[in-house]
């Protein structure tokens, strides 16, 4: 009979965010394959947990998956757990996990932390959905190709950084998403974890501001703005891509030479900007606190 592969969440930071769950699975297992043994050790003597650890990282992954299949399938139950939160989540062990499947062996979930959950989780953006795109790319190319799908495809995009990058990133980001929204989580659950919140700009300056700001890991949470035409014809469009509803509000209130009040009803109409009339309301009453409009 063929043993489980267990695909174990264990805490992104905060020993406390540990599951019951995942201690008695850890502790049951024949084996542990762990993404590096060393900082696995930590979390099992905390835990009193003594299985066996075989080392499962990204350079091995392939080579040690044969030697974890041959175990489940004689038998053998293997948990499999990265150095903090969810793995296969930009961490170690899909390709396990798909060689467990093709040979038919069962593969459990044993939920828990995951930092691109928990940071989405506090956001507060509209999460109706969001993409996960793991690290940041490092390449020119890729860098440019993922800048134009957030501005091709507007929405909520989750990021994993390290902090000695991030910096760089947000440079990045302030050139070319200007009207993005950000929620940036730094060291998620642990005793220095710090939200920046505000534009790409704002929290640019704010790292630059802080002499911690390469310490610990990132996860970006980015709401890009959808570009939009003021009209179907390419003349009336807009020649800038990231624009806030208040933005919107000046530029129809400039093509339509029209008031505020019927700005917003022009707009909360119009399909094109898939907008409600609650924001754009709120946007109206942002713009006259700013400039005394009436």
């Amino acid at each position: 009979m063929n043993g489980k592969l267990y695909i174990v969440a264990t805490p992104i930071g905060n020993l406390g965010d540990m599951t019951p769950r995942a201690v008695e699975i850890l502790r049951g297992a024949d084996i542990i394959a762990a993404e590096d043994t060393q900082t696995s050790m930590t979390l099992l003597t905390k835990f009193e947990i003594k299985t066996k650890l075989v080392s499962n990282h990204k350079f091995n992954e392939t080579d040690s998956a044969d030697y974890f299949i041959n175990e489940l399938l004689n038998g053998k139950n293997i948990a499999l757990i990265s150095d903090a939160g969810t793995p296969c989540i930009s961490d170690p062990g899909s390709v396990l996990a798909e060689k467990a499947s093709e040979n038919h062996i069962e593969v459990i979930a044993i939920p828990g932390a995951c930092a691109a959950a928990a940071a989405v989780s506090i956001s507060g953006f509209d999460i109706k959905s969001f993409v996960f795109e793991g690290f940041f790319p490092r390449e020119n190319t890729e860098i440019k190709r993922m800048i134009k799908k957030l501005t091709d495809n507007p929405g909520v995009y989750i990021f994993y950084e390290s902090p000695k990058r991030i910096i760089k990133t947000f440079e990045c980001f302030a050139e070319n998403l200007q009207g993005a929204n950000i929620c940036l989580c730094n060291d998620l659950t642990k005793k220095f974890e710090r939200i920046y919140r505000g534009s790409p700009v704002g929290v640019l300056e704010e790292l630059r501001g802080n002499p911690s700001a390469e310490k610990g890991e990132y996860t970006v949470v980015i709401e890009t703005v959808r570009d939009i035409a003021m009209d179907r014809d390419a003349e009336d469009c807009v020649p800038y891509r990231y624009l806030s509803i208040e933005s919107i509000i000046v530029d129809v209130m400039i093509k339509q030479k029209c008031t505020v009040k019927d700005a917003v009803k022009y707009i909360a109409s119009d399909s094109a900007y898939d907008l409600g009339k609650n924001e754009v309301y709120a946007a109206s009453l942002n713009l006259k606190k700013m400039f005394a409009y009436n």
